[in-house]
């Protein structure tokens, strides 16, 4: 592949000398713009900051072949506290056993299921409280 880069960078200086990885980067970035996701806020007294960091996948097709590449800006969330920097938490992701429940309902019911692959999800809510 001419549009994929063969090496998985482990963190973002080794990642901006290449220019799969550095393009890959960008269009995250152009995600959180394009999504209107975010807004940059000066930081209140007396409040610890979450950082970031970036992560890089190469992402593998049924041949292990790579196909394309995956990089994510995500939340340190381990240096976060309970009551403090959050409430509650939520996993975005399906179980398994509502999975098994969804394809058993449409095989019940003679439902066609199609699979989709998102580029980039955002939970895009406003929040109702400040976080102290």
């Amino acid at each position: 592949m001419d549009f994929v880069s063969q090496v998985e960078q482990r963190n973002i200086d080794e990642a901006l000398w290449d220019e799969h990885w550095l393009m890959e980067t960008l269009e995250e970035l152009n995600q959180f713009k394009r999504n209107d996701v975010c807004d940059l806020i000066p930081k209140p007294i007396f409040h610890k900051s979450i950082g970031t960091q970036w992560v890089f996948q190469n992402k593998l097709d049924k041949s292990e072949i790579i196909v394309w590449n995956k990089a994510r800006l995500v939340a340190k969330g381990y240096n976060q506290e309970e009551g403090i920097d959050y409430d509650e938490t939520y996993a975005p992701i399906a179980r398994l056993e509502a999975i098994r429940l969804l394809l058993a309902f449409a095989c019940i019911m003679n439902f066609r299921l199609f699979w989709m692959d998102v580029k980039s999800t955002f939970l895009n809510a406003a929040l109702k409280k400040k976080c102290m």
